[in-house]
């Protein structure tokens, strides 16, 4: 019997402070999946990083591509899954290089997308818990209006960046689709029929560094996003963008492609240290 494989993505921009602690957790993880589980790897994407975090995946042996210059998360994105393509993953996860994402809610999420058949499963704060209030959600709750308006879907953490991704997204972001892990493509792809549904987990907050982008700006990206593209669908535009990303008010070029020179290979784990 053939088993599933699953592979953690994780854009990293500045986490040298926090990769080790993100890779240790994995690895230790795998150790303890049984023989029904699914195969899990890693790998890195070190998004044109300008503090150690290279270097550290480097000594300790990580799994990592090295991207020359900062695509921003979109563009991290992108490339992850084109690895996921290439490599012949069943399944991607979009996990964060911070420390705020537990592995351990893995098994739940696949579960999830393989008895449901989902496309899209969204690691959620908020399945059985309930939202809080005050300004750190207003973002959130913005978003989730927004995407109920143009799809008559709820979501109820569409700022979540833990996603389990099927191969049939795989296929359509490694291929086709210069789109990033936003709520403005969640709504594109629920308009399109894909199957998309929530796991409960919980989240820890950053311990150090900063995130690619806070609450409130990325509030702002994503419902403008949002309305474009729901411009684009009623009237029936099709717009192409010739060849660019736009990632945090800057262009940084589409051509994603990689070669074998810029994937750094796991070492095996019994050769892999933290020491330095």
């Amino acid at each position: 019997m053939n088993k599933d494989r699953v592979l953690l993505l994780i854009p990293a921009y500045n986490e040298a402070e926090n990769i080790e602690r993100v890779v240790t957790e994995i690895l230790e993880f795998r150790k303890n999946l049984d023989e029904s589980s699914p195969t899990v790897d890693y790998v890195i994407i070190n998004d044109g990083s300008a503090d150690d975090t290279a270097r550290i995946c480097t000594e300790n042996g990580y799994n990592f591509v090295d991207l020359a210059v900062n695509l921003g998360l979109a563009g991290a994105f992108a490339t992850g899954m084109e690895y996921a393509l290439r490599h012949g993953y069943d399944y991607a996860v979009q996990y964060d290089g911070d420390g705020q994402h537990d592995v351990h809610y893995l098994p739940d999420m696949y579960k999830m997308a393989k008895e449901q058949n989902l496309n899209i499963c969204i690691g959620s704060r908020f399945v059985t818990q309930k939202k809080p209030g005050g300004m750190r959600m207003f973002g959130s709750n913005i978003i989730s209006a927004c995407i109920k308006l143009t799809t008559g879907v709820r979501v109820k953490d569409p700022t979540s960046g833990m996603r389990l991704y099927d191969r049939e997204m795989i296929e359509s972001f490694g291929k086709r689709m210069n789109m990033g892990p936003e709520p403005d493509t969640v709504a594109y792809l629920l308009r399109k029929g894909a199957r998309i549904g929530e796991c409960q987990v919980t989240m820890r907050e950053r311990v150090a560094g900063e995130s690619y982008l806070n609450v409130f700006s990325s509030a702002k990206i994503h419902v403008q996003h949002m309305f474009i593209d729901t411009y684009r669908t009623v009237v029936q535009i099709r717009i192409t963008t010739g060849g660019y990303y736009v990632t945090n008010n800057a262009c940084a070029s589409a051509d994603r492609s990689f070669s074998d020179d810029d994937i750094h290979r796991q070492k095996p784990e019994k050769e892999q240290t933290s020491d330095k």
